[in-house]
């Protein structure tokens, strides 16, 4: 018995289409370049939000209608959330997903019985994706949501709960490997402080790097060779975060020797309560080769918390998938839609709307990317505007291959500079109509 039964399997039917359910602009097999949409895109749902989000929020109770559902934390009802999820995608036709442990499985009375429950939600995820052929992209544990992880997790001023969480981490890493995870995510949560008057920074620092040490030992023990990644977060619910942006995150696995085994799963909402744009926190990541995977939302520049919204714009989708491309696209990451409907979509069929709108922006952005990429402009400007440093003492300084006393008596010798301009307007209009075709 079907748990969407006013929902057909999505197809593509073009820009002309009416109908809701159907794509406008995503064609899984269309091909972009050498790829196609479905190989650039490798499109994710997150589990935590299609399967487990009520939609409340902090002035309302949850308003989603699950039927599927008996409200229960059981580790039956568990179970049955499972053929719901994988017939989520394959209507939705998304190949892959992500979870979090405590998503898919509940705590139980002991933490051994929470292991058990663990191993019993993944042999059903093991079951439907032999079944269906979908796929996990990565796999993370929940260190934030339990008030034994409220002063952090491997962060915390208790090292007892350091080992609860590294028991969980353990635990995580073992199913994501067994269900054949591209990666394993972790997501600092909590890994921050309030005040800095009972925080003994350096200290937390530590433990945290001694954690994600541990991991990747265990990782090795067990042959799991899928790609770790870290996600920034600046803030929230921790006044500050430890991973609180892309160049933070890069600092800290640089300092502790981490930066060969980590890259950076990075969100948009992210991104916007850090002060930055997505693009920027992409060139940060993309500067050091370690861009690893997406989150594919928006935030809400008016609010100062994480709204994980659908993304809908397509100059920022645009943006992302010029950066995907020029980094010649993504491999064992993935576009996750770390996103949730809003409060007052609450029933099942706005999962698809949600879905199929994300999927068509980022579909829609990959093709704008793409004729912006063969076009060449944009890229030809970047080049004859840094020309100078491709010979003569541009090229000497690249290449450290100078000194102040000789740079000194170049700048004495040559003419005052005058720039040329940068002409951002001008960018800005070839951008724009290449977006529109």
């Amino acid at each position: 018995m079907p748990h969407f039964p006013n929902v057909p399997v999505i197809q593509f039917e073009g820009p002309a289409s009416t109908n809701p359910f159907a794509f406008r602009h995503y064609n899984a097999s269309e091909r972009v370049g050498n790829k196609t949409m479905a190989e650039h895109l490798r499109f994710a749902a997150a589990y935590w939000h299609v399967m487990r989000n009520g939609l409340s929020d902090p002035f309302g109770a949850p308003t989603a209608l699950m039927p599927w559902d008996d409200g229960s934390d059981s580790l039956a009802n568990a179970l049955a959330r499972v053929p719901v999820f994988f017939e989520f995608l394959e209507k939705s036709t998304i190949p892959f997903y992500c979870f979090h442990d405590r998503d898919i499985a509940p705590e139980g009375a002991t933490l051994a019985e929470t292991h058990r429950n663990l191993d019993k939600v993944v042999d059903a995820l093991e079951a439907q994706q032999k079944q269906t052929g979908k796929k996990l992209l990565w796999g993370t544990a929940c260190l934030f949501s339990h008030p034994r992880y409220s002063q952090g997790a491997a962060t915390s001023p208790s090292a007892d709960v350091f080992a609860y969480a590294a028991s969980q981490v353990k635990h995580a890493l073992e199913a994501t490997h067994r269900l054949g995870g591209s990666g394993y995510v972790f997501w600092g949560g909590r890994e921050g402080y309030a005040t800095l008057l009972n925080t003994n920074m350096k200290r937390e620092l530590d433990h945290l790097a001694t954690l994600l040490h541990l991991a990747v030992d265990h990782a090795k023990k067990i042959g799991f060779t899928g790609q770790f990644l870290i996600e920034p977060k600046p803030r929230e619910p921790s006044t500050h975060q430890y991973d609180s942006d892309s160049a933070a995150c890069l600092n800290f696995l640089r300092e502790y020797g981490l930066l060969e085994h980590f890259k950076l799963n990075l969100e948009t909402n992210h991104a916007t309560l850090a002060g930055h744009t997505m693009e920027h926190e992409m060139e940060v990541a993309m500067g050091a080769n370690a861009l690893g995977s997406i989150d594919a939302n928006r935030g809400d520049t008016l609010l100062g918390w994480d709204t994980d919204q659908f993304p809908s714009d397509l100059y920022l989708t645009t943006q992302i998938m010029l950066r995907v491309l020029k980094m010649g696209g993504l491999t064992s990451g993935g576009l996750n839609f770390d996103a949730k409907r809003r409060r007052e979509s609450h029933e099942p069929e706005d999962l698809f709307h949600a879905h199929i709108g994300g999927m068509d922006a980022f579909a829609f952005g990959l093709k704008a990317a793409y004729r912006i990429q063969q076009a060449g402009t944009l890229d030809q400007f970047l080049a004859k505007r840094y020309a100078s440093y491709d010979g003569g003492i541009g090229a000497k300084i690249e290449s450290r291959a100078t000194s102040l006393d000789e740079l000194d008596q170049y700048a004495q010798s040559i003419v005052p500079p005058v720039l040329p301009s940068g002409r951002q307007e001008m960018l800005e209009n070839i951008f724009n109509a290449q977006i529109f075709g």
